[in-house]
């Protein structure tokens, strides 16, 4: 635990291009902010709210811990998937008995999955140019 004001459990999540940095405060009541947004702000689609508590249900921490995250980059579903993985980072140093749990829920995986570079000679990553018969 780090020194402040409140005492936290820090946690670093990536997906493709996003970062989160998870701040984990024991002993809340079960809010989520994110970048100083309510999660229902931030969050327009359903899946994305529940992929980001996700760990908090595997571990029955629902309502139990409050969590502050900043994150960036990427896209919507990349953004919820990184928080997901620093929520479940942060929760391993709180208990480390929640390990076998969230490493069976896949949650400390970090999804090596990226986008693949443009090539040479084509529009895109495989995308090549379209040609006409004459």
């Amino acid at each position: 635990m780090y020194k402040s004001k409140k005492p936290y459990l820090y946690g670093t999540g990536r997906r493709k291009s996003s970062v989160a940095r998870v701040h984990l405060f024991p002993n809340g009541t079960g809010a989520i902010t994110i970048n100083g947004r309510d999660i229902d702000d931030y969050f327009g689609l359903d899946t994305l709210k529940l992929i980001v508590r996700q760990p908090l249900v595997t571990t029955d921490l629902m309502g139990k811990v409050d969590i502050d995250t900043t994150v960036s980059g990427g896209g919507v579903t990349g953004q919820a998937g990184a928080i997901r993985h620093g929520i479940a980072r942060a929760l391993l140093e709180m208990n480390p008995e929640y390990r076998p749990a969230l490493k069976a829920a896949g949650f400390l995986t970090r999804d090596p999955r990226m986008k693949e570079r443009k090539k040479y000679g084509l529009k895109a990553a495989r995308r090549a140019p379209q040609f006409s018969k004459r």
